[in-house]
C-alpha cells in the first residue's frame, strides 16, 4: 500500500507545471512586506521545527525576507568542523540518502536504482577519473541549515549548470523516479584537490527557488535550456576545508565525488542517518 502510494504521489509530480510553481516561490520567498515574511518564518518554523537558537540572529525582524532567514548564518560554535586532516567532511546538514562506492560507472540512488555518473555530470571529462571512486548523497529537508561546506580544500576549475525537471528530492521521490538526480537542475563545480578531484553536484528540486555559489552568486534559476560550462581553471578561486561553497534556498539534495583510491574508509552512515554540516563523512 505504501509503494502504491509514491507511486501515485510521484507520478502526479511529472504532470505539474514545475518551473511554473518554483517561480512563484521564488517571489514569495524574497518578499518584503514584513507581515508576509513574518508570517511565512513563523509558519515554516513550527511546521519543520528548525532551531532558530542556532542563528546568529535568531530575531526575524532582522532579516528581510524569509530567504535571508531561511539561508541564514549560524552561530559559529552551533556546528563543530572536524580538525583530523584526514577526515573528509560533511557538506551539509541533512540525512543521507546513499554512500559508499561507485559500481564502476554507476551510483546507487536508492535501492535496486542506480544511474550514471556520465548522466549526472552531463559527460564532462571528469567522469573517467572517478570510476570506482566514493560518493555521499546528503538530503536537505526545510529543518535543515542551507549553507553548503567545502568537505576538503581544493582549486575550483570548472562549473556547470545542467537544466533539467524540478521534481520532489523528498525520499519518496527518490526512491520511485528512476534517475532522478540525473534528470533535475542541478549546479556542479569540479576541483582539483591534493587527493584528486573533488565534484559537487547542487541538485534543484520542487520549490528550490535558486541555487547559488560563492564566486557566481545566484546560478538558477536561469533560462539557460542548453548545459553552460563556465571555465575557472585561469582563476584563482581556491576553498579550503570547511569554507562556504553555496547555498540553496529551499531544501534539496547535495551530491559529493571523490576518486577511486582517495578513501580509505567510510564512516559507518547509512541511508536515512541525520548528519551535520563538519562532522566526519570518511577518512581519506
Amino acid at each position: 500500500m505504501k509503494t502504491m502510494i509514491e507511486r501515485i504521489l510521484a507520478g502526479f509530480q511529472t504532470i505539474l507545471p514545475q518551473h511554473f510553481l518554483s517561480r512563484i516561490v521564488y517571489a514569495l520567498m524574497r518578499c518584503e512586506t514584513r507581515w508576509v515574511k513574518n508570517t511565512l518564518i513563523q509558519i515554516i518554523n513550527r511546521l519543520a521545527g528548525i532551531n532558530q537558537d542556532e542563528a546568529l540572529s535568531p530575531d526575524r525582524r532582522d532579516y528581510a525576507s524569509f530567504n535571508a532567514w531561511f539561508t541564514r548564518a549560524l552561530k559559529p560554535e552551533a556546528r563543530t568542523f572536524s580538525t583530523d586532516p584526514q577526515a573528509f567532511l560533511c557538506p551539509c546538514d541533512g540525512r543521507v540518502s546513499a554512500t559508499g562506492f561507485l559500481r564502476e560507472n554507476s551510483i546507487l540512488q536508492a535501492k535496486g536504482k542506480w544511474y550514471t555518473l556520465q548522466d549526472l555530470l552531463a559527460d564532462d571529462p571528469v567522469c573517467a577519473r572517478l570510476t570506482d571512486g566514493y560518493f555521499a548523497t546528503i538530503y536537505l529537508s526545510p529543518r535543515d541549515y542551507h549553507r553548503v561546506h567545502m568537505p576538503i580544500s581544493g582549486q575550483l576549475q570548472r562549473m556547470l549548470h545542467v537544466p533539467g525537471r524540478l521534481f520532489s528530492v523528498a525520499p519518496y521521490t527518490v526512491r520511485q523516479i528512476p534517475r532522478l538526480f540525473a534528470r533535475n537542475e542541478r549546479v556542479i563545480s569540479v576541483f582539483e584537490t591534493d587527493s584528486g578531484p573533488l565534484v559537487m553536484v547542487l541538485v534543484g528540486a520542487l520549490l528550490v527557488s535558486s541555487t547559488e555559489t560563492v564566486w557566481a552568486g545566484e546560478v538558477t534559476p536561469s533560462k539557460n535550456k542548453e548545459v553552460t560550462v563556465k571555465d575557472y581553471s585561469n582563476v584563482d578561486i581556491r576553498l579550503e576545508k570547511g569554507d562556504e561553497m553555496g547555498r540553496f534556498n529551499m531544501g534539496s539534495t547535495v551530491i559529493v565525488l571523490m576518486s577511486s583510491g582517495t578513501v580509505e574508509s567510510l564512516a559507518g552512515l547509512g541511508a536515512g542517518d541525520a548528519v551535520k554540516v563538519g562532522q566526519r563523512l570518511a577518512i581519506l
